[in-house]
């Protein structure tokens, strides 16, 4: 009885132990970039970026499951025209003003062999949630010479509809409705 009652501890250690392997990954802001792609008249695409961005990874690569939390600063947004900059941080969109932030947080990861290809959460922009899947096009974890430190990240993309977080200016005159987002990311273990 005994015997067994060791055996059974120490399989529970084990499996604890196993289940342990999850880490806190910090975005670095350096190498971090959201940017978003849309139509303007069917002709070119618009192209903008936040530069102020915050947030954490946890990773768990040997249960296969993470979880992450991003904030963006609305106003930080940068399209490298300064009219178009003070248009999107207005109330015909991003309204930066009463909604400073947008927020990514996700708790589903899906593995591809030992990679993540997507990350399923939710996005929440001007006071509404919705869901939203981030695919991964590149992912990989490396031991950074400059840090002495493994750093995980990959290249992740999206589409949303605008429309669904009130975001409805110039729909009447044809600007697209769907936003390509594209999100560059690294985050250093801590």
């Amino acid at each position: 009885m005994f015997r067994s009652t060791l055996a059974a501890a120490a399989l529970a250690t084990l499996a604890f132990g196993a289940q342990a392997q999850s880490a806190t990954y910090a975005i670095d802001p350096t190498h971090t970039f959201a940017t978003f792609e849309i139509l303007h008249f069917g002709a070119s695409t618009n192209r903008g970026r936040f530069d102020k961005k915050s947030g954490t990874v946890t990773l768990d690569k040997a249960g296969k499951s993470g979880k992450v939390e991003i904030t963006l600063e609305t106003g930080s947004i940068s399209s490298g025209t300064a009219a178009f900059d003070k248009h999107l941080t207005s109330k015909d969109f991003f309204n930066s003003a009463e909604f400073p932030t947008a927020k990514f947080v996700a708790d589903k990861f899906t593995f591809n062999g030992d990679k993540v290809a997507e990350v399923s959460g939710s996005l929440t922009l001007l006071g509404k949630t919705n869901p939203i899947t981030l695919k991964a096009s590149n992912f990989a974890c490396y031991e950074s010479p400059m840090l002495k430190r493994e750093v995980c990240g990959g290249d992740f993309e999206t589409s949303v509809v605008r429309s669904q977080y009130g975001m409805t200016w110039g729909l009447n005159y044809g600007f697209s409705d769907a936003v390509k987002v594209v999100i560059q990311v690294e985050a250093v273990k801590q």
